[in-house]
Protein backbone atom coordinates (compact mmCIF):
# COMPACT_ATOMS: atom_id res chain seq x y z
CA UNK A 1 0.00 0.00 0.00
CA UNK A 2 1.25 3.68 -0.74
CA UNK A 3 1.27 5.18 2.74
CA UNK A 4 2.14 8.45 1.24
CA UNK A 5 -0.52 8.47 -1.30
CA UNK A 6 -3.39 7.30 1.44
CA UNK A 7 -2.33 9.63 4.13
CA UNK A 8 -2.59 12.39 1.45
CA UNK A 9 -6.06 11.40 -0.06
CA UNK A 10 -7.52 10.91 3.29
CA UNK A 11 -6.66 12.90 5.96
CA UNK A 12 -9.01 11.45 8.76
CA UNK A 13 -6.78 8.09 8.47
CA UNK A 14 -4.34 8.20 11.51
CA UNK A 15 -2.59 4.18 10.73
CA UNK A 16 -2.48 1.75 7.88
CA UNK A 17 -2.26 -1.77 8.27
CA UNK A 18 -0.85 -3.45 4.85
CA UNK A 19 -3.06 -6.61 5.81
CA UNK A 20 -5.97 -5.13 7.57
CA UNK A 21 -6.66 -1.14 5.57
CA UNK A 22 -6.64 2.15 7.40
CA UNK A 23 -8.36 3.29 10.00
CA UNK A 24 -9.73 6.71 11.65
CA UNK A 25 -8.73 8.39 15.14
CA UNK A 26 -11.67 5.77 16.50
CA UNK A 27 -10.14 2.36 14.74
CA UNK A 28 -13.26 2.19 12.04
CA UNK A 29 -11.95 1.17 9.05
CA UNK A 30 -11.63 3.71 6.05
CA UNK A 31 -13.03 2.58 2.49
CA UNK A 32 -10.02 3.37 0.19
CA UNK A 33 -10.03 3.95 -3.73
CA UNK A 34 -7.42 2.23 -4.84
CA UNK A 35 -7.39 3.64 -8.03
CA UNK A 36 -7.27 6.86 -6.89
CA UNK A 37 -4.18 5.68 -4.60
CA UNK A 38 -2.34 4.03 -7.60
CA UNK A 39 -3.18 7.59 -9.48
CA UNK A 40 -1.59 9.78 -7.09
CA UNK A 41 1.34 11.25 -7.86
CA UNK A 42 3.39 13.36 -5.34
CA UNK A 43 3.83 17.03 -6.11
CA UNK A 44 6.93 16.68 -4.18
CA UNK A 45 8.88 14.21 -5.90
CA UNK A 46 10.21 16.46 -8.41
CA UNK A 47 12.93 18.28 -5.16
CA UNK A 48 14.55 14.64 -4.55
CA UNK A 49 15.17 13.74 -8.64
CA UNK A 50 16.42 17.84 -9.15
CA UNK A 51 19.03 17.74 -6.26
CA UNK A 52 20.85 14.62 -7.40
CA UNK A 53 21.27 16.05 -11.19
CA UNK A 54 21.98 19.59 -9.74
CA UNK A 55 25.91 20.57 -9.94
CA UNK A 56 27.32 20.70 -6.65
CA UNK A 57 26.96 24.41 -5.09
CA UNK A 58 30.58 24.57 -4.87
CA UNK A 59 30.35 24.31 -8.78
CA UNK A 60 27.67 26.63 -8.69
CA UNK A 61 29.02 28.79 -6.46
CA UNK A 62 32.04 29.40 -8.56
CA UNK A 63 30.16 30.52 -11.78
CA UNK A 64 28.25 33.09 -9.96
CA UNK A 65 32.05 34.41 -8.99
CA UNK A 66 33.33 33.83 -12.52
CA UNK A 67 30.55 35.09 -13.84
CA UNK A 68 30.27 35.60 -17.79
CA UNK A 69 30.21 32.17 -19.89
CA UNK A 70 30.38 30.12 -16.88
CA UNK A 71 27.49 31.91 -15.24
CA UNK A 72 25.56 31.48 -18.18
CA UNK A 73 26.27 27.70 -18.80
CA UNK A 74 25.90 26.93 -15.41
CA UNK A 75 22.14 28.71 -15.74
CA UNK A 76 21.76 26.50 -18.59
CA UNK A 77 22.72 23.32 -16.72
CA UNK A 78 20.17 23.98 -13.68
CA UNK A 79 17.37 24.98 -16.08
CA UNK A 80 17.66 21.89 -17.61
CA UNK A 81 17.24 20.02 -15.16
CA UNK A 82 14.37 22.10 -13.84
CA UNK A 83 12.83 21.50 -17.28
CA UNK A 84 13.50 17.64 -16.95
CA UNK A 85 11.74 17.45 -14.11
CA UNK A 86 9.35 19.98 -13.33
CA UNK A 87 6.92 21.42 -10.33
CA UNK A 88 3.86 18.99 -10.67
CA UNK A 89 0.66 21.41 -10.65
CA UNK A 90 -2.60 19.79 -9.76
Amino acid sequence: MNHKAIRALYSNVVSIDDGAGAFDKDGNKVEIDMDAVNAWVDPKAYVAKRQSEYPTIGDQLDALWKGGDAQTEMLAKVMAVKAKYPKVTT
